[in-house]
Order: structure tokens, then C-alpha cells, then sequence
């Protein structure tokens, strides 16, 4: 089989109109590739969790935006914009709790709003249809400026979680933040990567992260493809795994942080950060500046979004495992309130408590 590393998570084909990204519901059994075209395969794909995590999708809205207006026959700023609206919405309805989609979207709106601004500052007269390509390869050029800072950023995300690391140290971490949720080095990982390339005797645990195992299938099978000693736990097994004095340091990763510190992820997260709180275990949160929505008071103003029961009933099992008919409760996140989180670490520090980050971002 080929290896997760040889290819990039999310990338852009665009003499194929199209993007091109690791299937991740086929993982860890196959790696295969699939090239995404039209509106509603972009849009299926975040749902259906073909991509995911907060980095890797912001990514791959701003290829989208840029490929669904890339054959725009506007005759009109106007009607461009209102097109290019028409296709943020759609693409944003696709899971609302992951800050990065509406962030890059609406960032790739903004660009373009600014760029106009600029091109008709240079010449008010120029008409529309000279106009029109020169928007469309700006919109390319800041696709491409996304995926570039997500490199970036991941990369000093690792090197300031790798100052918080000891040699020896056995790091728990929840869900997929590595390289599968972002283009390279991943969030919650890139500090697990970074002490495993200065040669420290780390080990890491993952939670299996149910119901939809990007523990298992994801983060268990890249840290060990990439060498990384790995074990693989049930979720209902980290408070055992603490215990033991296995655990030193718990990292994961995150789709929303509101302004007072709490934290958007993976359903499950909460569980482990109130254990770590009890076994005294630094609980570490790893977020891009984008995925900070200053906008958002608290956790209590963040939708969670709500996931099909046949993902708890069905999907893993030959046979149904639930009783026909049963009321199922799966929301795909929860809230870690900010009390439980000993530092957030961004590409632009380690910031700790009391959390403002209205005030730690200017």
C-alpha cells in the first residue's frame, strides 16, 4: 500500500479543474486518491469526512471557491461577487462547527474585494472583461497562500509544543490533528513529529476516538508509518492509561476556540481534558491563529454539529448493533471549557491562563 507521506493531503490539479485529495474514509486499508470538480463533490467530501480537520478543509475551501469561479462568465463585478457569495454560502453549510471553513472562505472574499478595489484605483475605465482573469488567477494565487501559511504555521506550532516536551515522555493525544487534517507536520502531532526527529524516546498513546475512529484509522497509522512508537486505546481507557503514570503530557488539536479559551473538538476531548485535570497531566490545545474566532464569547456560543445515528448503530458492524428504531445522541464535538486547559500553543506563542485571547492576539 502506498504511504500517507508520499502524497499531499490536500492539493490543487488545475489543469484538471480540480482538487486532489487523500480519501480518508478509505484509511488506513487503502490510500487512494480521489480529484474533486464540481461544487457538490467539494462540498460532499468535508461532509462526508473524505477530508477533515480544521487546517486541511480550510485549505480545500479556498481551492474550491477558486475553482467554482474560475469558469465565471460575469459580465459584471457585481454579478462575479454575487456568484462568488453563491458558492461561499453552499461550501460553508457543509459543517459549521470547524472555524477554518467559513475563515478561509470568507478571507478569500475579502482578498478579492481588495484587490478590485486596487485594480480599479489603478484604472477606473478598464472594463470588466479585462478584468475578470486577473481576479480568477488572484483568487488562485491566495489559495495557494493558504496552503502555504498552514506549512508555516503547523511547523511552529510543532517547534514551540517540542519546548514543552521531555525525553521519555509517553504524550496522549485524541481524534486526528497530524498531517491528515492539515498539509504537513499536523498540530497536536507536530511536536510528537519534531521530538521523534531530535531523536527523544517518546511514545505516543491515541485514543481510538469514536464513533468514527480518526484515532485508529488516522493518527495511530501515520505516527507509526513515520516510526513512532505508538499504542492504540479505546476512548474508556485514557483514565486507566493516567493512572499508571504512563501519560505526561496530553496534546490534541481543535476546530474553534472562543475568545475566553474554550475549546471546539472532537467529541470525547472534554473526557480526557477533566481526567488530565484530575491526574494533574498537562493538557496542551494546538490552534492556528485561524481556527481563534474572537467573535466567539465562549463555548457556549458554538454550534455543534450533529452526525447520523447509523454512524453508532451501524456503520462498523455487519449486522446493526442497536436496537431498530433507538434515539441516538452524536454530536461530532464538545466543549473543553478553558479551566482545564493548561496553555493553548499557536504559531505565535504558548499562551496560558487566564485566557483573553482577544488580548494575547494584538
Amino acid at each position: 500500500m502506498n504511504n500517507v507521506f508520499d502524497y499531499e493531503t490536500v492539493a490543487l490539479v488545475d489543469e484538471d479543474d480540480a482538487i486532489e485529495i487523500i480519501d480518508q474514509t478509505l484509511l488506513p486499508g487503502e490510500c487512494k486518491l480521489i480529484r474533486l470538480r464540481t461544487g457538490q463533490e467539494i462540498w460532499d467530501a468535508i461532509y462526508l469526512l473524505q477530508v477533515r480537520g480544521a487546517p486541511a478543509i480550510g485549505v480545500t475551501a479556498g481551492f474550491g471557491i477558486y475553482l467554482l469561479t474560475k469558469t465565471s462568465k460575469a459580465s459584471s463585478y457585481e454579478e462575479f461577487l454575487a456568484e462568488l457569495k453563491e458558492h461561499k454560502d453552499f461550501l460553508n453549510s457543509s459543517r459549521p462547527t470547524a472555524v477554518n471553513l467559513s475563515w478561509a472562505l470568507n478571507r478569500m472574499e475579502e482578498h478579492i474585494r481588495d484587490y478590485y478595489a486596487k485594480l480599479m484605483a489603478q484604472d477606473s475605465e478598464c472594463g470588466f472583461d479585462k478584468l475578470l482573469p486577473l481576479l480568477i488567477k488572484e483568487m488562485r494565487a491566495e489559495a495557494e497562500t493558504i496552503k502555504e501559511e498552514d506549512i508555516k504555521v503547523c511547523r511552529k506550532i510543532g517547534e514551540y509544543g517540542l519546548s514543552l516536551i521531555k525525553d521519555g515522555d509517553g504524550i496522549l493525544t485524541h481524534c486526528n490533528a497530524g498531517k491528515l487534517a492539515t498539509i504537513k507536520y499536523g498540530t497536536a502531532t507536530a511536536p510528537i513529529y519534531m521530538a521523534h526527529e531530535k531523536g527523544l524516546a517518546i511514545k505516543a498513546y491515541c485514543d481510538e476516538t469514536r464513533p468514527l475512529l480518526q484515532g485508529a484509522r488516522l493518527t495511530a497509522f501515520e505516527l507509526s508509518s513515520a516510526g513512532i512508537d505508538t499504542t492504540l486505546l479505546c476512548d474508556n481507557m485514557s483514565g486507566s492509561l493516567m493512572r499508571s503514570g504512563k501519560i505526561q503530557a496530553i496534546f490534541v488539536g481543535c476546530d474553534r476556540v472562543a475568545a475566553n479559551g474554550d475549546v471546539a473538538n472532537k467529541i470525547g476531548t472534554s473526557m480526557v481534558a477533566t481526567l488530565a485535570a484530575y491526574y494533574h497531566i498537562s493538557f496542551y490545545v494546538c490552534a492556528p491563529t485561524s481556527t481563534i474566532d474572537l467573535d466567539c464569547k465562549s463555548g457556549d456560543d458554538i454550534v455543534i454539529e450533529q452526525r447520523k445515528a447509523a454512524e453508532v448503530t451501524d456503520m462498523w458492524y455487519e449486522k446493526p448493533m442497536a436496537p431498530e428504531g433507538i434515539n441516538v445522541y452524536n454530536p461530532a464535538f464538545d466543549i473543553t471549557d478553558n479551566s482545564l486547559i493548561t496553555a493553548i500553543i499557536t504559531e505565535k506563542g504558548i499562551f496560558r491562563k487566564p485566557y483573553d485571547l482577544k488580548v494575547s492576539l494584538q
